[in-house]
């Protein structure tokens, strides 16, 4: 009966899928990784989110494993090189939360552009200022998403019902569809009104949005960042947008997030970000829908139903 260790909740379905299965589930979401070390020889699989990095040295004391499953779309807490040289198979599941986040990014679009965070406070406050107030169209604007993965490709495709022409980049080659064109980042960068990172974290796409970035594009532009904030540089940014090289933000991850991300380090960029009427901020939840904790266990327990011929 091969043992599985659980190091972060998750939903029940795949505890008890799983169980159905002939698994053995083991839960653990409060020892530190040195803790852990000490017994995940024990293991045949293990099933997380962000709580503990897996790295070499962790990944020395498996000595059983076969597989890591990650409950979520990035994997930069797991050596993923590393855990393939052991013939540790590497799960992911970012289809269950593409949806999701493809509609809060949108969301957070379109709350921006026609100033519905900002008018709404302002009533709560007694001011009723329409003129202050006039919104953005997205009609006739061009959009380019950078990383055109699960996400990226869920954005795309709700934007396209906006008379909007959609740009994307991405490392791997002829990735265009029927909703976006790939391009170079330069064409990114000359060409786009609104730009929409939906990047892994890795050392190509480590603050990738920069000052360099930031004034090498030829206009003004919104930018959308819900894939993880060390891909821009928050300083970069409250100076792009001080200097009128950003209009406005749309954050959902922010740069010094813990590496759980269950805490937030507050810093004076930030307090001008939280104060900025051009920012639009949410707690790393664009990918934390009701539905999506169902879908991200579902496409885990199918992966591994296949890893196991089950």
């Amino acid at each position: 009966m091969p043992k599985i260790i659980h190091l972060d909740e998750n939903h029940e379905l795949l505890k008890n899928e799983l169980g159905k299965l002939g698994f053995k589930n083991y839960f653990d979401l409060i020892s530190t990784k040195k803790e852990v070390e000490k017994k995940i020889w024990e293991f045949e699989g293990i099933i997380l989110r962000s709580r503990i990095e897996i790295d070499k040295k962790f990944i020395d004391c498996c000595k059983n494993l076969k597989f890591i499953a990650r409950v979520g779309s990035g994997l930069e807490n797991i050596d993923t090189d590393y855990a393939k040289k052991k013939n540790i198979e590497i799960i992911s599941a970012s289809e269950g939360n593409a949806n999701a986040v493809g509609e809060h990014a949108l969301g957070m679009l379109l709350s921006l552009l026609n100033k519905i965070i900002k008018s709404n406070n302002e009533i709560k406050n007694n001011i009723w200022a329409r003129e202050q107030n006039r919104g953005t169209e997205l009609d006739g604007k061009t959009i380019g998403i950078i990383g055109y993965g699960n996400t990226g490709k869920s954005l795309a495709k709700k934007l396209s019902g906006f008379n909007v022409r959609i740009l994307c980049n991405d490392i791997i080659k002829e990735i265009s569809d029927k909703y976006a064109t790939q391009v170079s980042i330069s064409e990114i960068m000359k060409s786009c009104d609104i730009i929409s990172l939906h990047t892994n974290l890795n050392d190509s796409s480590f603050q990738l949005i920069n000052k360099n970035f930031i004034n090498n594009c030829k206009k003004p532009f919104f930018l959308i960042n819900t894939s993880r904030g060390e891909c821009l540089k928050t300083s970069d940014l409250v100076d792009g947008i001080k200097t009128g090289k950003i209009l406005g933000a749309c954050l959902d991850v922010i740069e010094n997030e813990s590496k759980s991300f269950e805490n937030l380090n507050i810093n004076s960029d930030l307090e001008y970000l939280k104060k900025s009427e051009k920012v639009v901020l949410t707690p790393h939840i664009a990918g934390w829908s009701i539905e999506s904790k169902l879908k991200l266990a579902q496409v885990v327990l199918e992966k591994i139903k296949d890893l196991y011929g089950k």
